[in-house]
């Protein structure tokens, strides 16, 4: 948990609960101008970020456990987070808070969208998994899907791709949502940022779609990381402050 820069002893805070990628990561004390908790600290936000099943540096069991289970284990893991941040830290707003996450992060995004949408008043997807089932047939990471879904893969064994497929419960969003997704992404192909942001539009949701034609699965050039920030903290002003 990190502070605001403006936190004010006896006040609420709006909140940013980040959800790290990998998924086999960590938030740990590395620095990047990407997904950088004292960005957001710095705009004004209490930052929450939990390590669940999967993250690294609590032993190899720990990091694999996530394997075959991405809906089930990390999602309990960010729920019972979040609950004992509300818990510990009686300055977070749980009545102002936003969800964002990039690549499982953003996996993870899509699938609270349907599965825990209760706490949010917003979400950001960053190059998130939205459909299980393309994604195996897409990516350039031809083993990832197969290795994360227990050794089955796709042709074989569709259904066991369903199991925690954000796309099957579409019906059930309603939180707004900021999608982003770079056009050179080869480990998770555009279309499936563009899948999510024409599902919350049929669905008459607010949303935006910002697009970047000359990045890949990481913003990396100064001024497009400068629009990155523009965009996502003006998409939280509106929604959590």
């Amino acid at each position: 948990m990190i502070k605001p820069s403006n936190y004010e002893e006896g006040k609420k805070h709006p909140v940013a609960f980040l959800i790290h990628g990998g998924p086999q990561g960590s938030f740990s004390d590395g620095w990047s101008f990407r997904w950088n908790p004292q960005t957001y600290a710095g705009a004004g936000y209490a930052v929450v970020m939990i390590d669940f099943h999967g993250s690294t540096g609590y032993g190899q069991a720990f990091t694999d456990a996530i394997s075959d289970h991405w809906g089930d284990r990390p999602l309990e893991d960010l729920q019972k987070g979040w609950a004992h941040a509300l818990k510990t830290y009686p300055f977070l707003d749980a009545e102002r808070a936003g969800a964002l996450g990039a690549s499982y992060g953003g996996f993870m995004v899509n699938w609270i969208a349907g599965n825990w949408k209760a706490p949010w008043k917003c979400l950001v997807s960053h190059n998130g998994v939205f459909d299980t089932r393309m994604m195996a047939y897409s990516t350039e990471e031809l083993w990832f899907s197969t290795w994360e879904s227990g050794g089955a893969d796709v042709y074989e064994n569709p259904a066991k791709y369903d199991e925690f497929n954000p796309a099957l419960h579409v019906k059930k969003w309603s939180v707004p949502m900021l999608v982003i997704h770079s056009d050179k992404d080869y480990r998770i192909p555009l279309d499936q940022g563009i899948g999510v942001f024409t599902a919350l539009q049929a669905k008459k949701i607010d949303s935006q779609f910002l697009r970047f034609p000359d990045e890949n699965h990481w913003v990396l050039k100064p001024q497009n990381s400068v629009q990155w920030h523009k965009t996502v903290f003006d998409w939280l002003d509106v929604h959590c402050m």
